[in-house]
């Protein structure tokens, strides 16, 4: 069995090893080289034919590839394009451009591979948000998605079912309920990289951790179930709050009133040790912020407008024994007194 950081996981959660996954980057490689006559066609037929993995793995690579290729110059497809050019650069470099344009934005089993530039898999979402932005979103049933700051969801409804793939960041769905309106048949899920939320006529949030998934339920109830623990789901009301990883859910516990001020453009610290609530802050804002370990611990409260995330960090000296310091707009440390 593969070590738990050599794995990939693909939207709709089925894993695969790290070595399908460059194997099947070298294949899209060659392929689009130039180079590759009847005989290495055939082979890359066969691996695709060897193992149920491979082909999930490939299709990924065609919907990647697809998707950038119907954008026409999109700078993510033109850079597919050249490193994949004869005469261009040596194959290490041309491997590991690919591996990331085709992997980067998956979980692996160590987390999201993400950065705060983005990934080209959250540019090429259905439905996103930048750095510092909120949208809302009215899909085709009635539901109503809200996206935190630096957010992109897949959308997968069919006759049959309705899917919601998190690819990265933070959501809030409010399914419709409407008096005489005819509840929608299908099965509402939302998936992440550790499991699924299915909704139960409901207004819940899902946040995408580095290598765990948060839920808080506001109204109605879910079921979760971890993708390594199918027969262990578990119902969150209300009122609740959870997290879970791929193997495990966590007992639900009581949702607090900071998980779901983001909804209402706010902030919420109680008793916040500095260090969470900069880290937090940082979510919203582009560029860097920093705080000296002197500090990390001092603890402060309030409710914080994310409109003006500058005025967030002016106000922080009335209320702390602490500075900030501004390199430039985009690189900011609070530093003692």
């Amino acid at each position: 069995m593969a070590a738990q950081h050599d794995t990939v996981i693909l939207p709709g959660g089925r894993v695969i090893s790290r070595a399908t996954a460059d194997a099947a980057a070298d294949w899209l490689t060659l392929l689009m080289s130039g180079e590759a006559g009847a005989e290495q066609h055939r082979q890359w037929g066969q691996w695709r034919q060897a193992h149920a993995d491979h082909e999930a793995a490939w299709q990924h690579v065609e919907s990647v590839t697809g998707r950038m290729k119907s954008l026409g110059p999109h700078p993510a497809y033109t850079a597919l394009s050249a490193y994949g050019a004869k005469g261009r650069p040596a194959s290490a470099a041309r491997r590991r451009a690919v591996q990331v344009l085709l992997w980067g934005g998956l979980a692996t089993g160590t987390g999201l591979l993400a950065s705060r530039t983005g990934t080209w898999q959250a540019s090429l979402a259905d439905c996103r948000s930048a750095t510092g932005e909120q949208r809302r979103f009215a899909l085709e049933d009635g539901t109503q998605l809200l996206l935190n700051t630096g957010s992109a969801v897949n959308l997968r409804f069919d006759a049959r079912e309705r899917r919601i793939l998190l690819v990265e960041g933070e959501i809030m769905v409010t399914t419709r309920h409407e008096p005489g309106v005819p509840t929608d048949p299908r099965p509402l899920w939302v998936e992440t990289a550790e499991g699924s939320i299915r909704s139960l006529g409901t207004r819940f949030t899902v946040r995408q951790h580095p290598a765990h998934t948060g839920v808080a339920v506001l109204d109605s109830a879910v079921e979760i179930a971890a993708w390594g623990a199918p027969g262990q789901a578990r119902v969150l009301h209300a009122g609740e709050q959870t997290q879970f990883s791929r193997e495990a859910i966590d007992a639900p516990g009581p949702a607090d009133e900071q998980t779901a001020a983001w909804t209402r453009g706010q902030l919420l610290a109680d008793e916040l040790r500095l260090g969470d609530f900069l880290a937090e802050l940082d979510r919203y804002r582009p560029g860097i912020v920093r705080v000296d370990p002197q500090i990390a611990d001092l603890r402060l409260s309030g409710v914080f407008p994310l409109a003006d995330t500058d005025r967030i960090l002016a106000t922080l000296p009335s209320v702390l024994p602490v500075r900030v310091q501004w390199r430039t707009r985009y690189w900011v440390t609070v530093v003692p007194a």
